[in-house]
């Protein structure tokens, strides 16, 4: 067993502290990897407040993960010590149902996520993420990550970077068509990079007029404030594919009457109660699509980091020591945030 450190909660109510663990021993197919940067996510919040009611205390959050290998199993072929390496919202799945067999096992019914999940290879605990400073993981579920980019601002990808990815690939955004994104956040500011990477006309939704200028430096071709219904009408039926990444509750048909006939208005946030119920007209007399997506497979989340690295793509990132986590969550809740906050695992040799 390896000795490890990390921050955890250990209940919705208290501040996350100092936690020492063990991590398991390296096994034939597993990649063990020192953890340098780890992202942090709405998702891990929600987690540490148990805001989803099916948290696990103590928890250790984060699974926007980085770092270099240190060690690989007699039967790893895919990385070898001193590669950079990254892990996502996975560390395992069954691996033989049809999910797993067309490579997304997101939505395996078995999905073993990176914390907060009954761990298979040690019975009886729970998984630890990345706020860290070592992990091992099984070499499939291992993605490999380019020197070419910022380490730090990579980290946010493994999440915010395939959540937003993933439904517009899988909806075929290219050019030619009109794509809206809603919110400019963690993933929003992504899905804005992606749009207008894939050479769709990108347009942002969002409440706030401040956020103008660095919504068209991110690469949107036209801002609408959604507060101003008459910016709004000017935009009905015009969008071939809405992108929602808001994780709170709010009124989905002012977007979905914007779709064409046939759009699709797919919802990658998670609020903590259910959005009003959408009006049923809506979808029926324009054939649209009401949707969502989940993160994304091994094979598209690796597709997506080799994307990032051929066209430069990464997060806009503020960089933390782990001691100011609570700081960021209070901050995240805000907004007050361009538009991720990534640990510095090094903050770790530190005293707490």
């Amino acid at each position: 067993m390896a000795k490890a450190i990390g921050y955890a909660a250990y209940d919705p109510k208290k501040p996350l502290a100092p936690f020492n663990f063990e991590r398991r021993e390296v096994g034939a197919n597993d990649v063990e990897i020192e953890i340098l940067f780890c992202g942090v996510c709405h998702s891990d919040l929600h987690q540490v407040r148990d805001e989803w009611g099916n948290s696990t205390f103590p928890m250790v959050p984060g699974h926007e993960i980085v770092g270099r290998v240190t060690k690989v199993g007699s039967a790893v072929t895919k990385f070898k010590a001193g590669d950079l390496a990254g892990v996502g919202c996975l560390v395992d799945s069954c691996r033989s149902c049809p999910d797993c067999e067309d490579s997304l096992e997101q939505y395996c019914n078995h999905a073993v996520f990176t914390y907060n999940s009954p761990d298979k290879q040690m019975p009886g605990q729970s998984t630890y993420g990345g706020y860290s400073n070592l992990i091992v993981v099984e070499q499939r579920f291992v993605l490999k990550v380019s020197e070419k980019l910022d380490l730090a601002a990579v980290a946010p990808l493994l999440c915010a970077g395939i959540t937003t990815y993933s439904p517009l690939r899988n909806w075929k955004v290219g050019p030619g068509q009109k794509v809206g994104v809603v919110g400019l956040g963690g993933l929003g500011h992504m899905a804005v990079k992606f749009a207008h990477a894939f050479g769709a006309h990108t347009v942002l939704f969002t409440t706030s007029a401040s956020k103008v200028e660095d919504a068209k430096r991110l690469g949107a071709d036209e801002i609408v404030i959604s507060k101003n219904p008459e910016e709004m009408a000017k935009h009905a039926q015009s969008f071939d594919f809405i992108l929602n990444t808001v994780a709170a509750p709010h009124d989905l048909d002012q977007y979905t009457a914007l779709l064409k006939r046939d759009g699709t208005h797919c919802l990658v946030g998670v609020p903590d109660s259910p959005h009003p119920t959408p009006n049923i007209g809506n979808l029926i007399f324009k054939r649209r699509s009401l949707a969502g997506s989940l993160i994304g497979g091994l094979r598209e989340t690796q597709e997506m980091l080799d994307f990032c690295a051929e066209h430069n793509i990464t997060s806009d990132i503020e960089l933390i020591k782990i001691q100011d986590i609570e700081n960021a969550f209070a901050r995240m809740l805000k907004s007050d945030v361009k538009y991720r906050f990534v640990i510095d695992l090094a903050s770790l040799k530190q005293a707490a």
